[in-house]
């Protein structure tokens, strides 16, 4: 694959792609290097603004409107957010770049926080849904990024640099969700209800991971690769959707895929959600919730790397099946655990973020190399959108299956949503690891 320099920020104009000498393998992987670092240190801060809020929404939905019933709607809002942002997000790297586009769904997020501490003042439940529609797109950011370190990557170790951004938001998503008690101490000195406290830590931290990416990503890694599909990103839209939706329900291995990531983030969304309440509602203290909350998104970033290079040594479809395995355990271990602090159920929620890591990356290796270069946007992008409204789903029945039926039934529900993917994958047969 060969790649050219374009100005700086700019799309190259047409006239003068000739002029530019290609790319050679030692600067494309010098670029590459740095691209990784610097995505790594903003994935660190835009974590810890994600994990803080993470651990809250449905505390303060539950707070503002007083009904578990709807303690999932601003979850389900901040995931609706989010697909919309990776539809937007997508157009604005082609359109500008990988660069304005991350920075943009952060920016976005860092006014979400605000709204959300707004929300918590003045007691307005509406305000608060609205506040986290617009923290979704600071997720859409973090998420996307694990794409920006594949432009440049080499095939061979696409999937390892795929699950190095994943792993980078470890350090800031599991420090976010401890930052819950001195969040109430810093609401304290400020005046401000305990739980705002946690969004103004999302608020920093949002704007500061912008920041970083607006000064540091140059030169944009998507502008530089000469062969980026630009022509198939570019038309994101309706018409753009329906392609891709034709491209991933002809190509077997695209559908499972897809399938895997959407079932594996919608049971994640929807039992971590409902998870602070119903330990809450236990008497845990809210330090045991953040504690686990914690290692749940441990689960989920930690191990990334190890899902990477299983995925490239044994499979994308053998990691699929591994982390759905992983999920239905999880579901097991939460439904039957003790909530105010036993090993089976915080190991519960281990498995769930491992398992949601091992789909995540397999999944998303797996679907980028079944299609062709030219589709591989549109495709990612409806995969993207896909799993976030997923998530949406599942964070609005989650919320209504736990005033119903309660939290083991929530988490042993979520299992009938892991079949399709399981039975696609196992249909299908072979490793499927080797990149196109």
């Amino acid at each position: 694959m060969t790649a050219e320099v374009p100005p700086a920020d700019g799309p190259p104009h047409p006239a003068a792609r000739d002029a530019h000498a290609p790319l050679g393998d030692a600067e494309r992987d010098r670029l590459q290097r740095r691209t990784v670092r610097v995505l790594v240190a903003s994935q660190v801060l835009g974590g810890v603004g994600v994990g803080s809020g993470v651990a809250v929404v449905g505390l303060l939905a539950y707070e503002l409107s007083g009904a578990a019933a709807l303690s999932g709607v601003s979850a389900t809002a901040s995931t609706l957010g989010a697909a919309v942002a990776a539809l937007v997000i997508a157009r604005l790297a082609v359109a500008r770049g990988r660069r304005p586009s991350l920075v943009t769904g952060y920016l976005v997020g860092a006014l979400g926080a605000a709204l959300a501490v707004l929300a918590a003042v003045l007691g307005m439940f509406w305000l608060h849904v609205v506040a986290s529609t617009a923290f979704g797109w600071a997720s859409a950011s973090n998420l996307q990024a694990r794409y920006a370190a594949t432009d440049l990557a080499r095939p061979e170790r696409r999937a390892r640099s795929l699950s190095t951004i994943v792993w980078a938001t470890t350090i800031g998503a599991v420090a976010g969700p401890n930052l819950t008690g001195p969040g109430a101490a810093v609401s304290a000195v400020l005046g401000l209800p305990p739980l705002a406290g946690a969004y103004l830590f999302s608020l920093l931290s949002f704007a500061g991971a912008a920041l970083l990416q607006w000064i540091l990503l140059r030169p944009d890694p998507l502008r530089i690769v000469e062969d980026a599909a630009v022509p198939a990103v570019a038309t994101t839209g309706w018409a753009s959707l329906r392609s891709a939706a034709r491209t991933i329900r002809s190509v077997p291995e695209t559908l499972v895929a897809v399938l895997a990531i959407t079932a594996a983030h919608a049971v994640m969304v929807g039992i971590m959600v409902m998870t602070p309440v119903h330990m809450e509602d236990r008497g845990s203290a809210l330090d045991l919730v953040g504690i686990t909350i914690s290692l749940h998104i441990a689960g989920m970033y930690a191990l990334s790397p190890v899902m990477g290079a299983l995925a490239d040594r044994f499979g994308r479809r053998n990691v699929v099946l591994f982390g759905l395995a992983q999920l239905a355990v999880a579901a097991g271990l939460a439904a039957t655990g003790d909530p105010t602090g036993s090993v089976r159920f915080q190991g519960g929620l281990v498995l769930l973020g491992t398992g949601w890591s091992a789909c995540l990356i397999a999944g998303s290796a797996w679907l980028t190399e079944a299609v062709e270069t030219a589709d591989r946007p549109a495709v990612q992008g409806a995969s993207d959108l896909a799993m976030h409204l997923a998530g949406g789903v599942g964070g609005t029945l989650a919320g209504v299956v736990l005033a119903v039926a309660g939290y083991p039934a929530l988490a042993l529900g979520a299992l009938l949503l892991l079949v399709p993917a399981t039975v696609g994958a196992l249909r299908l047969g072979g490793p499927t690891h080797r990149p196109r």
